[in-house]
C-alpha cells in the first residue's frame, strides 16, 4: 500500500487555524465529501462516533481520525495542515497541526488496517513531520507524502 492510492493530491488542505475539534472534523467531512463523493453527514457522525471511542491525537502535534463509511470502494484519505493547532485531546495533551484522516469502507479490514499503520509509520518518522511542517504548499506536501513509500518499493 502507497500513499499515492489512499490520497489524491486535491485531499492537501492547509487551514491558517481552526476554531475546535469538532471543527476540523467537519472540514475533513467536507474534504471527503468533495473529493471522494462520501456523504457529508454520515462522515461527520463517523468520524465523531470513532473520536467518542478515544481520541485520536497520537502525540508530537498529529492526529489520526478514521471511519468506516458506506459507498466507498476502497480506502482513502485526508490530510490538513494548521498554520495555529488545535486542542485535540491527544495522548500527549498537546494540541496538534498535522491531520491525517483515513476513510474506509464499511467491508474493509486488513486494508483498513494496514492504510493505517502506514500512516502512522510513517508521521512518527521526525524528518518526515518536521518537512510537512515547513512546507505550507499542498504540491509539495503531496510530494512528502509519497515520497517513503516510494523509497521503500525501491
Amino acid at each position: 500500500m502507497e500513499f499515492s492510492n489512499l490520497l489524491k493530491p486535491e485531499a492537501i488542505r492547509i487551514f491558517s487555524s481552526v476554531s475546535s475539534k469538532k471543527r476540523l472534523l467537519h472540514d475533513l467531512a467536507g474534504i471527503a465529501e468533495t473529493c471522494y463523493n462520501a456523504d457529508y453527514s454520515n462522515t461527520v457522525e463517523a468520524l465523531i462516533e470513532r473520536e467518542s471511542l478515544g481520541p485520536t491525537g497520537v502525540g508530537g502535534g498529529v492526529a489520526l481520525p478514521h471511519a468506516r463509511l458506506e459507498n466507498l470502494g476502497h480506502v482513502v484519505g485526508a490530510f490538513i495542515l494548521l498554520e495555529s493547532p488545535v486542542e485535540f485531546e491527544a495522548i500527549d495533551r498537546q494540541p496538534v497541526d498535522i491531520i491525517f484522516s483515513l476513510f474506509a469502507p464499511k467491508s474493509a479490514g486488513v486494508e483498513h488496517l494496514k492504510a493505517l499503520a502506514l500512516v502512522s509509520r510513517t508521521l512518527r518518522e521526525q524528518s518526515i513531520v518536521a518537512k510537512l511542517r515547513s512546507n505550507p504548499d499542498p504540491t509539495t506536501l503531496y510530494t512528502i507524502l509519497t515520497e517513503p513509500a516510494n523509497v521503500q518499493a525501491a
